[in-house]
């Protein structure tokens, strides 16, 4: 079908992908004085503000607090009922707003960028083209940048009988509207993990199936443990070397069987894959500009599309890092390479931790995991680390021994390890796990992006009697 051009702009950056990522990108070149589009199919503020962090994080933080109360002597007893999931459910809706995006529409509009609702795809070197929901064409070109900010989708296996059973991805399971009696949960990161808690404390039966390396294997094992642990203690079926080989649904609303391989099966309500991200760039007209549809797309540390000199890729699309956050630091990072660039500035060695280069993606990547425990890292693993080549000391803390653990709730269980580069002396690496250790990874990525001495370390003093005296007791170990 053709569509008639109702439009022909002009703009210093024109962006695709209105989420969070985006949204930093044309704040950056705003501020700096830059006129700006942004091109937008879904909701303006993305994945993360409607399908991801903001209501996966709604959902788990009554089961976590309720798991607290009833871990504390005078509160066990007033919190030992079930949720009000419900009530839980109304929360979620009000965290995103009802998926309505008209605040975050308002914002754009308050720092002077023009927003296009419709589908935008590159039509050659700093060209773009959208077409609107009701067809009209807008034809946008760039004067110094383009930028795909267009994220990542969940992807689902070739499995028999997989897309009549109509299985929960990650939106379906952050919006889904009621609570099933059985939840399967295919996949062991940090989706699966998250939604297995979530879906539990909501008083779903939940069984999780793992096809090997236990749960969230790119962290340290002891945390995968840890979390595993607590699961089964509420229940959970945490199936380790779980094969699917087929899913079945019993009619248009009936139960769903998981096949396995060697012949079991598992019987559920709902069933959630959790394996695995690909890039949102299969119809943005990569084809246009010489690379590949539905490609990750290489950059380098100012996000610039490796080959060009005017096409950045932000956030998820490059595969550096599927975090919100470092997306929207990646994004401080290219809108400050762009309009240096615009005034003709040469930027410094892409290495050198300037305003100009995502340092931290290859360094010091911060992550919490909202699991019941937590778990937190930053950094390297030991494993990662010996990989590398690095000669390094591993110190691991039962966080029993802080007071402040024992104050948070008797019986705390948690664990931290520190992996120490011994030739420079600094902390190349931290993991956490145990309730409330998430508060303490930024503590750990400071002194992993700051390159802090051990002995410099040595001075930071944690308060008395909090969790992040989990920090003396690491240094004390590996003094000695």
């Amino acid at each position: 079908m053709t569509h008639a051009v109702e439009g022909e702009h002009a703009y210093d950056v024109v962006v695709l992908g209105a989420g969070p990522v985006g949204e930093n990108v044309v704040d950056r070149v705003r501020a700096a004085g830059l006129s700006a589009a942004i091109v937008e199919s879904e909701l303006i503020g993305g994945e993360c503000s409607y399908w991801a962090c903001m209501p996966s994080k709604a959902l788990l933080r009554p089961g976590i607090a309720r798991s607290d109360a009833r871990a504390l002597p005078g509160l066990r007893e007033a919190a030992g009922g079930p949720l009000d999931a419900a009530a839980v459910l109304a929360h979620r809706n009000e965290v995103v707003g009802d998926w309505k995006d008209d605040g975050q529409l308002d914002w754009l509009d308050s720092i002077g960028v023009r927003v296009l609702r419709g589908h935008g795809r590159l039509a050659g070197p700093r060209r773009v083209e959208v077409v609107s929901p009701e067809g009209e064409r807008h034809v946008l070109t760039a004067r110094h940048a383009v930028a795909v900010c267009t994220g990542s989708r969940a992807v689902l296996p070739e499995l028999p009988g997989l897309p009549g059973a109509r299985p929960w991805t990650s939106r379906e399971a952050t919006s889904a509207r009621h609570v099933p009696e059985r939840l399967a949960v295919v996949g062991g990161g940090v989706v699966g993990t998250e939604m297995a808690t979530a879906w539990q404390a909501l008083g779903s039966k939940v069984t999780v199936l793992v096809r090997g390396g236990g749960l969230l294997p790119r962290m340290e094992p002891f945390v995968g443990e840890h979390v595993a642990g607590a699961l089964k203690e509420r229940g959970a079926d945490i199936r380790d070397g779980a094969s699917v080989t087929a899913v079945v649904r019993d009619g248009s609303s009936g139960p769903v069987t998981v096949l396995l391989e060697g012949g079991d099966r598992v019987e559920a309500d709902e069933v959630l894959f959790a394996t695995g991200r690909a890039p949102r760039t299969e119809d943005v007209g990569l084809e246009t500009v010489g690379l590949e549809p539905g490609s990750w797309l290489d950059v380098d540390d100012s996000l610039r599309v490796r080959g060009t000199d005017w096409l950045y890729a932000v956030g998820d699309v490059n595969r550096r890092a599927l975090l919100t956050h470092q997306g929207k630091y990646q994004a401080r990072i290219a809108g400050a390479a762009i309009a240096a660039r615009a005034q003709g500035e040469a930027l410094p060695d892409a290495g050198s931790w300037s305003a100009y280069a995502a340092t931290a993606d290859h360094a010091a990547v911060p992550q919490v995991v909202f699991t019941d425990p937590e778990a937190a890292a930053v950094g390297l693993t030991l494993a990662e680390a010996e990989r590398a080549g690095l000669r390094v000391r591993a110190v691991d803390l039962d966080m029993t021994q802080v007071a402040g653990a024992g104050l948070y709730a008797p019986g705390y269980r948690g664990h931290a390890r520190m992996v120490v580069d011994l030739d420079r002396e600094v902390v190349v690496g931290a993991s956490f796990v145990g309730p409330g250790i998430g508060e303490l990874l930024h503590s750990a990525t400071v002194a992993v992006v700051g390159e802090v001495p051990i002995a410099r370390l040595w001075h930071a003093v944690p308060s008395y009697p909090t969790l992040s005296e989990a920090w003396l007791r690491l240094l004390e170990a590996y003094r000695g």
